[in-house]
């Protein structure tokens, strides 16, 4: 079998990487030859087709001028050079498959297109809302939304929900009327929602519900040591960034700073604010490696206080392997992981005396966080490990590509030739 893999980015830029790159090591292991697909870019690990990846492009700063404007927008719906190249590379490396992963703005979904007009079909992993909500977060000036879930994306024009900005707004919405007029997502053959609640508003009116398959993100449990004693704090770790509910942790733990320890690990928008304004907080910054690993392993228990719809949060699946409790808010995908009661304890999103009862009854209670945490640990094993993902996901892929061989036209066999024998 020979995969295509796309993904905007060929470094590990986040969450989507990390899935993405975990799945192309172990398909490998599996026998699977993978072909990647990406963007140039200095921070790019090695690839043998990087010689046809895509120039580098980067949308952070708005372009100055009408036309630069007017080209920008093009480009964020149709990319020529995307299409050119992924044809090219079909016609060298002949995949059985395109596997999407993040592929907007930079490579865009064309290439979807462009693989099926090859006669490779196509699998698309839902990472964000990108395929439903013109805002890939569905927030709408910091609150979850829901009002584009049935394709009305002129809501993100009316509600200025690009960060309040008329122009950006308007270029989100022309990208995602366009890709509903050229019916792009109609000819994915088979999505991934990595979570229930991802399928839920992945099928409301966007995908056939047939079509839509839950195989919820892998942790390799394998490569991980649990570890059930701590040093008696609770970590954050994460994107320093409202939607993360950082400032309600911080408000809820002002109030018990004396009682439960915390640490931030992570970098973002709110960095600079949250020093000055929450000193008594630990703030470690970026952790990564041996270091990250030791950080969690040290750790009581984490606290993910999410205040956006998350998928599937890779650092949920983290905590449970190594062997530590979760005190999250419910919301989005994050309760089809932790189990009230039996991994971690659950509370009402933004709610700030919920979340502190949350982190004051597992600081006093080392032997609960223990048990939350062989439990966790023992429930990834079971559902969540990187062995029971990419079986899901080779499943997938079978099926498929038996599909697409079904649906190709058959040769019409040959008439019989009838000799007449003449006497």
């Amino acid at each position: 079998m020979r995969i295509l893999i796309a993904n905007k980015f060929f470094f590990r830029n986040g969450g989507s990487e990390s899935v993405m790159f975990a799945e192309r090591r172990y398909l490998q292991e599996a026998g699977v030859s993978v072909i990647d697909f990406s963007m140039h870019d200095e921070r790019n690990l090695p690839s043998d087709y990087a010689s046809y990846f895509v120039a580098h492009r980067s949308y952070a700063a708005e372009p100055q001028g009408l036309l630069r404007r007017a080209h920008a927008a093009l480009s964020l719906i149709h990319s020529r050079e995307a299409v050119d190249r992924i044809v090219e590379l079909i016609d060298t490396a002949r995949p059985d498959l395109l596997h999407c992963h993040n592929v907007y703005h930079q490579l865009t979904p064309s290439i979807i297109g462009a693989a099926r007009d090859r006669g490779v079909p196509v699998v698309l992993t839902l990472h964000d809302y990108k395929p439903i909500c013109p805002i890939y977060t569905r927030l709408r000036r910091g609150r979850p939304c829901s009002d584009c879930l049935d394709q009305r994306f002129l809501n993100v024009l009316r509600h200025r929900c690009a960060d309040g900005s008329l122009a950006r707004s308007a270029l989100l919405y022309a990208e995602a009327a366009a890709h509903k007029l050229m019916r792009s997502y109609e000819k994915v053959d088979a999505a991934i929602a990595p979570s229930r609640f991802m399928y839920r508003a992945a099928t409301r009116s966007r995908f056939p519900p047939e079509r839509v398959h839950v195989i919820p993100n892998g942790i390799e449990t394998s490569c991980i040591a649990p570890s059930f004693s701590d040093d008696g704090y609770a970590l954050f770790l994460g994107r320093l960034s409202s939607e993360k509910g950082i400032v309600t942790l911080l408000e809820a733990h002002a109030a018990i700073r004396d009682r439960v320890p915390l640490r931030v690990a992570g970098t973002g928008p709110l960095e600079h604010q949250i020093r000055e304004r929450y000193p008594h907080a630990e703030l470690v910054g970026h952790v990564s490696g041996t270091a990250l690993d030791e950080t969690i392993r040290r750790a009581a228990f984490l606290v993910v206080p999410s205040e956006w719809y998350e998928n599937c949060p890779l650092v949920v699946l983290e905590a449970m392997a190594h062997g530590k409790a979760v005190v999250a808010s419910d919301i989005g995908g994050i309760p089809e992981l932790v189990v009230h009661g039996e991994t971690g304890l659950l509370f009402s999103p933004g709610n700030r005396d919920a979340l502190a009862r949350c982190l004051e009854t597992l600081m006093q209670d080392a032997g609960l966080r223990r048990r939350y945490g062989a439990a966790a640990r023992r429930r990834a094993e079971r559902q969540f490990s990187m062995e029971r993902h990419i079986d899901s996901l080779l499943e997938l892929y079978r099926a498929v590509l038996e599909r697409a061989n079904e649906a190709r036209p058959r040769k019409r066999a040959a008439r019989p030739v009838v000799t007449v024998g003449v006497e």
